[in-house]
């Protein structure tokens, strides 16, 4: 969703999804990674669904997999706290999307770095 509307909406949702990820889930499910980061929200001009990007860090890749996962999961829940907070009145169906522009940044560095070690 583009214009000032839609980057505010955006924002808002990024805000209140981490929020909600970090407090409600994190409680029912102690077993989540530690950090984990709402990256970006694409919301549709309708309002109808929204493309919530989610980064998880750990240094065990089950557990991070498992993490994502259980946000996939519990979608359903996420959106039903969302519209506790957001005063809207439809608030969009969430689809959770794993975010890879870190792991694709640290390759990127490690070429780089590899790159420079050969130069000298």
């Amino acid at each position: 969703m583009k214009g000032v509307r839609g980057e505010r909406l955006a924002g808002e949702f990024r805000k209140e999804i981490s929020s909600i990820i970090s407090l409600k889930l994190k409680s029912d499910y102690p077993r989540l990674s530690a950090i984990i980061s709402v990256t970006e929200v694409d919301v549709a001009p309708d309002l109808k669904s929204a493309k919530v990007y989610i980064s998880v860090f750990d240094t065990d890749k089950e557990r991070a997999e498992g993490s994502f996962s259980i946000i996939k999961e519990n979608a359903g829940q996420i959106r039903h706290e969302l519209s506790k907070v957001m005063h809207l009145r439809t608030v969009p169906e969430l689809r959770f999307i794993k975010d890879g522009s870190m792991e694709y940044g640290e390759k990127i560095d490690k070429i780089l770095f590899d790159l420079g070690k050969k130069d000298e």
